[in-house]
């Protein structure tokens, strides 16, 4: 967002009151926030919700006497892109949207600056008819650019192909010299481009008997983006391992291996895995944005106590926080805004990580490497004489880890780490396997956090009632949650962050899907976190003493106020942040067209009998 006149700024804060998105005192408010936090006015706005990004786009426009554009699901045809280049219209956040009386018209962010305007006019030759648009319009938008993999990549498969059918035994005798302009060089660097741009976390190369695909996962779901012939599958992995620094002449058994590339102005790292299968070498690859991202704790996700209580424990000065989930579920992306929200000059934070994800300025980060003995055992028995205050292991691992962890805690230190566990609850139990006493864990564990992500509508929303089988697994899951009359309005909304209405006689709900364009596929775009997070609290510490079960930890910590995973997903739904099919997706519940009643089930002679229920 350009820089703003007090002018223009004045003049928009009066169309916001104008159009009564905002009220006065709640206008001040946002303000008095913005200047506590150090962050510009309007973008506090956007930020906590309280005004829309194209809303404050149309306003600044107004003011500014510019035409204004909305680019949400504007498909811009291939021959319109073609008339700016793709580095100007990334360096300028414009895009072509066509021609008109001999002027390209081109939307803008920057649209009412002038000096801009003008520069880009001589920059490409033409004079320019435009328009202003939001930053994440032209963002979306610019993605369009993106290779196009099914004709961009058909002339690397042909000239591939007639080179190895012309010369197969030169080919194969030669594939350690593949130099940076052959055919697979140009197919790869596509694919990394294309997987970079549509904001993929990994790239999946699987060969099968006579193919070889090409799948994408984004917003968490995998998708097949391209087949290639099975001809171009060895040098291709062949190149992947040059570029890793990995034996190319190893087929037998799993490789590891990273290199960086540049898109768009990002440094990207990528984490390369190769595997072999029954029908040759399959390659994993993880892209990792260095460049990190604008961290905070609302816009991942956490509202209501979760996001009260997980601020109050990171003011402790000693103490571990633990984030626990499969792999891909956004634990360490938590640990780095932690990190930021504690992070401050006065005190030393030191990190140890596998891999180092994103680059934090006043942090000192420590990438692991067990080639050479640097473990997170290891690692953390030297940053102990570093004199930290705060640190944060990537990953307990193994019992000696976790010890190590332990022991920084109880020695005046705040200690992040994560473990993969099912649930927050399930975290306990695990250090207890891992050999940990429990009255250290007790003594030392402040919180813990369990954590999924699941994707969020995007484009267009689509308002719709609930069906009776949705209304029933709301109430189900909601239960302790929703209020039962308007007076326990203002402790439900505390406890989970949303307004959510009186359960007593609601027989159906508001609930929201995406429509399908060629920006939101599915409906859905960009993902959001759902949390739960334990607070180790004396009725949770004497049942770790106790060694209790993880059911029993979690049964003590609702009765404590806390929200789980899939309550906290049911109510992003309510209020139209995902939809119920996402979270049963990532929750793994699935509903059921009728409530199954397991006191009916029986056990008589070694056999189960459904009494009253139907055959099969």
């Amino acid at each position: 967002m350009s820089t703003l006149t007090q002018d223009t700024q004045a003049k928009v804060e009066a169309l916001i009151l104008k159009n009564e998105i905002l009220s006065k005192p709640r206008l001040e408010s946002l303000r008095t926030e913005s200047t506590n936090i150090g962050k510009p006015f309007f973008s506090h706005l956007v930020a906590q919700g309280a005004l829309q990004e194209e809303d404050l786009t149309r306003f600044i426009a107004e003011v500014s006497s510019v035409p204004y554009v909305n680019l949400v699901d504007f498909d811009i045809k291939p021959e319109v892109l073609s008339l700016l280049p793709q580095d100007i219209a990334e360096r300028f956040m414009s895009i072509p949207l066509g021609e008109m009386e001999g002027k390209l018209v081109v939307a803008m962010l920057d649209g009412n600056n002038v000096q801009a305007v003008d520069f880009l006019a001589n920059k490409i030759g033409r004079p320019l008819k435009v328009y202003m648009a939001s930053e994440s319009s032209i963002k979306s938008s610019l993605t369009q650019y993106k290779t196009d993999l099914a004709g961009g990549i058909s002339s690397v498969i042909d000239e591939s192909t007639k080179d190895r059918e012309a010369n197969k035994s030169k080919l194969a005798a030669n594939l350690k010299v593949i130099n940076e302009d052959s055919p697979v060089s140009r197919a790869l660097s596509a694919i990394l481009e294309y997987a970079v741009k549509a904001e993929a976390s990994d790239i999946h190369a699987e060969p099968f008997e006579n193919e070889f695909k090409i799948r994408v996962r984004v917003d968490g779901v995998l998708r097949e983006v391209m087949k290639l012939p099975k001809s171009i599958e060895p040098a291709f992995v062949s190149r992947v391992k040059i570029l890793s620094n990995l034996k190319i002449d190893e087929h037998r058994i799993p490789q590891d291996g990273q290199f960086d590339i540049e898109v768009a102005g990002k440094e990207i790292d990528l984490r390369i895995a190769i595997s072999p299968t029954i029908w040759g070498e399959q390659i994993v690859i993880r892209i990792l944005d260095k460049s990190g991202g604008n961290l905070n704790l609302e816009s991942l996700g956490y509202s209501g106590r979760n996001l009260s209580l997980i601020r109050k424990v990171i003011k402790n000065p000693y103490g571990m926080i633990i984030t626990s989930g499969p792999t891909g579920s956004g634990k360490s992306t938590s640990l780095y805004t932690l990190l930021k929200e504690v992070k401050d000059e006065s005190v030393n934070i030191v990190t140890l990580e596998d891999p180092v994800e994103y680059k934090m300025d006043g942090i000192n980060q420590i990438q692991i490497n067990a080639g050479v003995g640097l473990t997170f055992a290891s690692g953390l028995r030297s940053i102990l004489r570093h004199d930290p205050d705060i640190i944060m292991v990537g990953e307990i691992r193994d019992a000696e880890t976790a010890r190590l962890a332990i022991q920084a805690a109880l020695t005046g230190h705040l200690v992040f780490s994560t473990l993969h566990t099912n649930s927050a609850a399930g975290v306990l139990p695990r250090l207890l396997d891992m050999g940990i006493e429990p009255y250290l864990i007790a003594s030392t564990v402040n919180a813990i956090i369990g954590q999924r992500l699941v994707r969020k509508i995007g484009g267009d929303k689509e308002e719709f009632t609930s069906s009776e089988i949705q209304s029933d697994n709301i109430k189900q899951t909601l239960s302790r949650l929703l209020p039962q009359n308007e007076a326990g309005l203002a402790q439900a909304k505390e406890s989970t962050g949303y307004d959510i209405v009186p359960m007593a006689n609601q027989t159906d709900f508001k609930l929201y899907r995406g429509k399908d364009s060629k920006g939101t596929p599915d409906g859905y775009s960009g993902r959001v976190g759902i949390y739960e997070v334990m607070d180790v609290n004396n009725e949770i510490e004497q049942l770790i003493l106790q060694r209790a079960t993880t059911t029993q930890l979690e049964e003590a910590a609702k009765r404590h106020g806390m929200v789980t995973m899939r309550e906290d997903g049911y109510l992003k739904a309510l209020n139209g942040l995902t939809t119920l099919e996402e979270i049963n997706r990532v929750t793994a519940v699935t509903l059921e067209e009728k409530p199954i009643n397991s006191d009916i089930m029986v056990k008589d002679n070694d056999q189960l009998i459904n009494q009253g229920g139907q055959d099969g």
